[in-house]
């Protein structure tokens, strides 16, 4: 997610300046994918009629069979979505990167408020983050999940620390890549989809077991015509 230009009050904090021109897109005379809330049939179809190339689709693949996450995260994100609690809010601080991020609310994983407060804070990966040199003209490295003092230390800010998670270690765990401490603690999983969770539900009318890659294309491009 890039961030609002102007935050409002709503779940998203987007508004009507983050709306798309896209007869101004056309005019740049560059190709475009259109994303966010267009993994239905009739979404693919309008995204070509409007001049794009295509569609980008996380969330039907992301729960597809041949994703990498664990089977029983899949199925416990499938289960619930077939129950109508399938939860997925956007949240605005759980980034180090400042980025909004999508974090799905399940038992057991970071998204669960009692889980992401018993965690300690560490960064040992250190995928996001971010360089600056010091008063000494020495290069720096921070991440605002790290532990705070020193974050502080090297020039972080204090209001920067508040409810960030630890992406990199979550992610990982989500795909069986979790690690786990010399003291026996176990990262838990960091689950993200995107927010529509209707499709997974309409998915799941006509694959009520699951489906794989190749089944998600074909219904996406189920109201396209084949010349189109």
């Amino acid at each position: 997610n890039a961030p609002p230009r102007r935050k409002v009050e709503t779940e998203s904090g987007f508004g009507p300046l983050d709306e798309v021109n896209f007869e101004k897109m056309k005019q740049v005379g560059l190709p475009f994918w259109l994303a966010g809330g267009r993994a239905t049939p009739q979404a693919v179809k309008e995204a070509f009629e409007l001049g794009a190339e295509g569609v980008q689709v996380g969330t039907l693949f992301a729960l597809s069979n041949d994703s990498g996450l664990l089977p029983k995260y899949r199925e416990q994100m499938l289960d619930a979505a077939r129950k109508g609690n399938l939860q997925v809010r956007t949240d605005h601080r759980a980034s180090p990167t400042g980025f909004p991020f999508k974090v799905v609310e399940l038992p057991g994983t970071i998204g669960d408020e009692s889980v992401y407060k018993a965690r300690p804070r560490l960064c040992d990966l250190g995928y996001l983050r971010s360089s600056k040199l010091d008063e000494t003209g020495k290069a720096t490295y921070t991440c605002a999940a790290e532990p705070e003092a020193p974050f502080l230390k090297k020039g972080g800010k204090e209001e920067e620390l508040e409810k960030r998670m630890c992406l990199c270690n979550g992610l990982l765990a989500a795909v069986g890549l979790g690690q786990e401490r010399p003291d026996g603690y176990k990262e838990a999983p960091l689950l993200t989809l995107g927010a529509t969770t209707t499709d997974v539900e309409d998915m799941l009318k006509t694959h009520p077991n699951g489906w794989n890659a190749k089944e998600v294309v074909e219904r996406l491009l189920s109201a396209v015509p084949v010349n189109a």
